[in-house]
């Protein structure tokens, strides 16, 4: 993965012509997810927002609508709590595109109350990682006939605290609600590791990059507080947010920095170049080193297959 290297100020009206492309952003209907979709839309790309609520993935699309695009985004249905859901979201798809260009798999849950999915995997692993795992393993015939597709991978900072506890992948002892929703993103890029190992060494000439938004003001924060019970915890959320959060917009960059820029890195990860990656333009770095290996990444990748029954034949 890339060094820092310094990116001027890079920002969505950098994003060159999306003209033909088809992309898909889970988690679309607000935060990090809207921003994305607005973003390919307004550069002429086809978007599927793939959301769980979609009375709020309308509500999302009626915004972008307003600042008419060449292509309206369309609006799908997508659990990705449930591999049925995630089945028929691909098989849909895959009746209606014969093609896809981007694949950002971004939707996830922060620090929630203990719970599972619906196939039994700890709710944080299943929906930020598992289900996006099974999500790429439907779609993979579609990416492979792609000219120059590329799969991205929302991780985050959190990463540098997670692990993956291969003896109790589904926190059914002593739960963390944090130490889950780490280890989640850590197997975010662990994925994309393997995404890029065995791209490179299958000589597919596909992309598969990882970015994170540093600290911005979405509702994630403040929603595992709420399933909590704690209105103060919410409420403090909100204002630290508002006080130090760089913007929702803003913290979309990286990811569309990944998806779109030319000089993106093989396995590249992208975040903010500001002070402790919090904040700021999108720029490479490095994950890190104690918890991202190529042997773990191995153990994860065959794990995935064993859980969703999915495999991504590369």
């Amino acid at each position: 993965m890339s060094e820092h290297k310094n990116i001027e100020k890079w920002t969505a009206q950098d994003i060159t012509s999306q003209a033909g492309r088809v992309a898909i952003v889970t988690g679309a209907n607000s935060g990090l997810g809207f921003f994305t979709s607005k973003a390919l839309a307004m550069k002429e790309a086809r978007v599927i927002m793939a959301c769980r609520n979609l009375e709020k993935g309308e509500e999302a699309r009626q915004k972008i609508l307003q600042m008419n695009p060449v292509h309206a985004p369309e609006v799908w249905h997508l659990d990705l709590a449930s591999l049925n859901s995630v089945n028929e979201f691909a098989r849909k798809f895959k009746s209606s595109f014969k093609g896809l260009d981007l694949l950002i798999n971004n939707a996830g849950l922060m620090a929630i109350p203990y719970g599972k999915t619906e196939d039994g995997f700890e709710m944080q692993f299943g929906v930020n990682y598992l289900g996006h795992f099974a999500l790429t393993s439907h779609l993979w015939p579609l990416l492979l006939e792609t000219a120059r597709a590329r799969i991205i991978n929302v991780s985050s900072l959190a990463h540098r605290m997670g692990s993956i506890r291969f003896d109790d992948l589904h926190w059914e002892k002593d739960y963390s609600k944090w130490g889950a929703y780490a280890m989640s993103k850590l197997s975010n890029l662990l994925f994309t590791i393997e995404l890029a190992r065995r791209f490179t060494t299958s000589g597919i000439e596909m992309i598969a990059a990882a970015a994170h938004p540093g600290y911005a003001d979405t509702e994630l924060q403040a929603k595992g507080a709420k399933m909590n019970g704690s209105r103060f915890g919410a409420g403090s959320f909100n204002l630290v947010n508002r006080i130090v959060a760089q913007s929702a917009e803003k913290g979309a960059l990286p990811t569309l920095y990944a998806a779109t820029a030319e000089d993106v890195d093989q396995g590249g990860y992208y975040g903010p170049d500001g002070f402790m990656r919090l904040a700021g333009w999108p720029s490479p770095e490095r994950p890190s080193k104690k918890r991202v290996n190529d042997q773990v990444a191995g153990r994860l990748w065959e794990l995935s297959e064993e859980l969703t029954g999915l495999r991504i034949p590369i």
